[in-house]
């Protein structure tokens, strides 16, 4: 009797080994399993921000080129022309002009080129010229129609403090002018 107790024990004692090494076998294919399909996850994600980043990086060419058009040809400016109509032509291509610029800023914000602190470092040297911030007070308007929770709106807040701040100062060190956002880059939000 005490023999078959012994092999018993021992087959009990095989089986139960036998039963642990099939279920650490087990989670170890399925941890391998979830790795994988993590890491299937992240590249989806990273394809994902690399065709949104193209898509931005299209959209900026488009939006220059027919800009570019608008600011060579004056009957094709005409067509998105939104200023007081009291402005002079050389005036209004000027202000097509620093849109091209402000709106590079912008979507080299948007692509994730530059975080809110470049972002704002840039539009500081940007609005230091005259003309810049008359296009900025020109542009008013069209800045009211956009989503008040938008990026652009936020950023375009910013600049309009930034602007006010300028235009207070009463300093040469232009550099120094304003206090910079916390940094908030498109993949903070």
């Amino acid at each position: 009797m005490a023999t078959q107790n012994t092999a018993a024990r021992r087959l009990s004692f095989a089986a139960a080994s036998l039963m642990l090494a099939t279920a650490g076998l087990t989670l170890a294919a399925g941890r391998r399993r979830l790795e994988a399909e993590q890491l299937q996850v992240k590249r989806l994600e990273l394809e994902e921000l690399a065709a949104r980043r193209r898509a931005l990086a299209h959209q900026q060419r488009m939006h220059w080129e027919l800009l570019s058009r608008a600011i060579d040809d004056p009957s094709l400016a005409a067509v998105i022309d939104t200023y007081d109509a009291n402005i002079p032509e050389a005036k209004r291509r000027q202000y097509f002009y620093a849109n091209a610029w402000y709106t590079n800023l912008y979507h080299l914000y948007r692509a994730g080129i530059v975080d809110q602190k470049e972002f704002y470092g840039h539009a500081r040297e940007l609005f230091q010229n005259p003309l810049m911030r008359e296009y900025w007070d020109a542009s008013q308007g069209q800045r009211a129609t956009l989503k008040s929770s938008s990026d652009e709106a936020r950023l375009g807040r910013i600049v309009d403090d930034l602007v006010r701040e300028i235009e207070d100062s009463d300093t040469d060190e232009w550099w120094v002018v304003g206090d910079p956002p916390a940094d908030g880059s498109p993949e903070d939000r």
